[in-house]
């Protein structure tokens, strides 16, 4: 046996996509990092050993502008362009890359951390080194930092250091949460196995083993969803130990979950009620994916009250959209449904209080053990929104070590310092402008080459019929005035229109009407029929446009998006399930789907000119969709002589710039999912810059920095090899990878 010492500023254990997040993060700032995993490869529940797919804050398209950016983002937009098909094992390397890219990290995996060495009272506890086995190795390893962030998901390290944690539901009362037992007890959500089944063209048998539960004598084959081309994450409700501890019975609970998939997999292939000859086992898993252990004690702790009020808390940095999802306790064989869903009516917003432990001083978390109620857990939990906490708790952890100063201590004092690297890294964070002061631009004079000023989508591909409301997002920034729309009528009728305000900048459903008017329609097909909606706003925002429901009127739907325009689809009002709940509250995001109208805009155009993709949107603080769209186009590059398209920025003296930082689009309106759930009609981001270069104006002309080509990242950061000394600076974008705009998030410069 070898024992050995590692110093750094900074030791994450656990390397699920909140640690990866969580230590790229911290060595992005700067700080030196081990990151300690107990598996060989990182990704945690959704890397090849256990492959659940990472969901977060979209809701699977619930959600609308909600896809995460920052260091999952990255992952995200990576893992669509180079594995389409959502193989595992290339998940597992597009995860491992992005660790092995930042030299400030050190890389420890199969090294299980089972010793904490912990100092001071009981409120005031500090961590001063943990020790891991290196399994395979034979290596005794102590990590020494001045700073931790537990990421382990059980909340091991937190639990040896002496934090203070909860397991299992709260009482109602406790946080006055509805969806929480009348009594406190210590439930958790069960955990999971999955399989993935092959179809290899010719018949093959199957012999069950001898500990296969016959699930015909279960609930399971009346109660769950059982279909012999599902496999993976379609069988997420093999769920089951939510009544046990999940941790210490963790073995008999893998036997539990083995039993029953062999047990499924006996039922699909010999009870000849499916199609499944020809399928085989192709892969099971050894490890059950846990969903709850302990959950730490933060200096505030996050509720159900405040994901459904969305409460913008002041130390906010993340967000997350998911729905609150718990499941019965009982698991897969409850004889309830398999989940229960309550959404808020837009993201919601996480404090960095709830990151921290309240005892122990130098240790941070990040992960499903994070400091919210078991209610709030319920939609914190899913891995992307796990990974943006990562990436937030990284930032504060190196900004601490920094300073030398406590978590507590930098919400205390540098809260809106954290904020501003967050938004620098293109983080996850919603309402909190760019307020960099060593960012040039932000005092730089912006003018482009053209600015798109006319909202029309007029090119209609088919008809939808009225059956029920539907309803179209537009972003006002002026008055939206007179509205065209492109329609069929089967005979002389009246439409009825409303305008609605959607109220909180991030969220995307009606909230206060403004305006109703009605239509005298007439008989025909693609005519375009005129209302008068004289709405002008004293701000930006979002008008949700509500065309109310007529069977004899079809409206035309568009094959080309736009930016800032989405289409909707009203349905029926939506129910908790009654054996679930009691109460049966409205989910307008539910009853408002746009899930099978993504980038399929209804045909329409204004007759005023918007001010929604000015030049200066690229410089107004926001990285993201919030109150309006939040970004330059251009007029269409493929008309004219405007094939490339330029930004241009001035001072009124010359600057020393050093660094460009660009944010393009890439649609975070767009669900990625990074294994086998769905498939995106293109790998690249239509909307993305494909070719672009950068310019500065000197001695008279304009000067090439930089030339990038096959471009499909949202964000490119340029630091110059020789500073650029000039008054005025341009991007260039001479291509898109397929849309006919020119399109611009933000652009920085240092």
């Amino acid at each position: 046996m070898r024992d050995e010492k590692v110093k750094s500023d900074i030791t994450v254990v656990g390397g699920g996509l909140a640690g990866v997040c969580a230590a790229v993060a911290a060595a992005r700032q700067g700080q030196t990092v081990s990151l300690v995993h107990n598996r060989p490869v990182l990704g945690g529940n959704s890397s090849s050993e256990v492959r659940v797919w990472v969901c977060g804050a979209t809701g699977h398209g619930v959600q609308r502008y909600a896809r995460e950016t920052g260091i999952m983002g990255e992952m995200f937009v990576e893992n669509q362009f180079r594995n389409p098909e959502g193989n595992p094992y290339i998940w597992d390397l597009v995860v491992l890359e992005t660790v092995r890219a930042e030299a400030n990290i050190q890389l420890f995996l199969n090294t299980d951390v089972h010793e904490v060495d912990a100092d001071g009272e009981e409120n005031d506890r500090r961590i001063i080194s943990v020790t891991g086995w290196m399994m395979g190795s034979e290596r005794r390893i102590k990590f020494e930092s001045s700073m931790y962030i537990d990421c382990t998901g059980d909340g091991l390290i937190g639990f040896l250091a002496g934090a203070a944690f909860r397991i299992g539901r709260e009482a109602q009362h406790e946080y006055g949460e509805d969806w929480a037992p009348e009594k406190a007890d210590d439930i958790t959500l069960g955990s999971t196995i999955l399989f993935y089944t092959k179809d290899v063209g010719e018949p093959v048998r199957y012999l069950a083993p001898k500990f296969a539960k016959d699930i015909a004598q279960t609930t399971i084959p009346i109660k769950r969803v059982i279909r012999s081309g599902d496999s993976g994450c379609h069988y997420w409700w093999i769920e089951w130990g939510g009544e046990h501890d999940t941790v210490h019975e963790n073995e008999r609970i893998r036997d539990e979950l083995w039993s029953v998939i062999y047990g499924i997999w006996d039922y699909i292939k010999n009870s000849g009620k499916f199609d499944s000859a020809n399928l085989t086992l192709e892969w099971v898993g050894a490890l059950p994916g846990k969903r709850e252990y302990r959950r730490f004690i933060g200096d505030y702790v996050l509720n159900q009250n405040d994901i459904l009020a969305q409460t913008r808390f002041e130390d906010r940095i993340a967000f997350g959209g998911w729905s609150i999802d718990l499941h019965p306790p009982q698991g897969m064989y409850s004889t309830e449904s398999g989940s229960k869903h309550l959404y808020s009516d837009g993201n919601y917003h996480i404090p960095f209080r709830s990151l921290y432990s309240n005892n122990v001083r130098n240790m941070m978390f990040a992960g499903r053990n994070v400091s919210a109620t078991h209610v709030a857990f319920g939609t914190t939990r899913v891995m992307a929104t796990c990974a943006v906490i990562g990436e937030a708790a990284g930032a504060g952890t190196a900004l601490s070590v920094r300073y030398g100063i406590s978590p507590r201590e930098l919400h205390r004092t540098r809260m809106k310092e954290l904020q501003q690297v967050m938004l620098r890294a293109d983080a996850s964070l919603l309402g909190v402008r760019n307020e960099d002061s060593a960012d040039l631009a932000r005092h730089a004079t912006i003018k482009a080459s053209s600015e798109l000023r006319r909202l029309e989508i007029t090119s209609g591909a088919s008809t939808y019929e009225l059956a029920n409301d539907a309803g179209q997002l537009i972003p006002v920034d002026g008055e939206i005035g007179t509205i065209e729309l492109l329609l069929d009528a089967e005979e002389e009728t009246t439409l009825e229109l409303e305008l609605w305000d959607t109220g909180r900048e991030e969220n995307y459903v009606p909230s206060e009407l403004q305006i109703s008017t009605s239509i005298a329609v007439t008989a025909g097909e693609k005519q375009w029929v005129r209302a008068e909606l004289p709405w002008r706003p004293d701000t930006a925002r979002n008008g949700f446009l509500v065309v109310k429901k007529n069977e004899r009127i079809r409206l035309y739907l568009s094959e080309t998006p736009m930016t800032g325009i989405l289409s909707f689809a009203k349905g029926e009002k939506p129910l908790v399930s009654s054996s679930l709940e009691d109460h049966q509250p409205d989910q307008p995001v539910i009853q408002w789907s746009s899930k099978k109208l993504v980038r399929t805009p209804f045909c329409f155009r204004l007759l005023s000119d918007t001010r929604a993709y000015k030049a200066t949107k690229a410089i107004n603080g926001y990285l993201r969709p919030y109150g309006g769209p939040n970004l330059w186009i251009s007029e269409r590059m493929d008309s004219g002589d405007n094939h490339e398209q330029w930004l241009e920025l001035s001072w009124p003296s010359v600057q020393t710039i050093g660094e460009v930082q660009l944010t393009f689009n890439d649609d975070v309106n767009e669900d990625l999912i990074n294994l086998h759930h769905h498939r995106t009609p293109f790998e690249v981001f239509p909307e993305l810059v494909h070719t672009y270069r950068l310019e500065a104006w000197q001695d008279g002309k304009w000067t090439l920095l930089e030339r990038i080509t096959d471009n499909w990242r949202r964000t490119r950061r340029h630091t110059l090899a020789k500073p650029a000394v000039t008054e005025r600076l341009r991007l260039v974008v001479e291509q898109t990878n397929g849309s006919a705009y020119a399109e611009v998030t933000e652009i920085r410069v240092y």
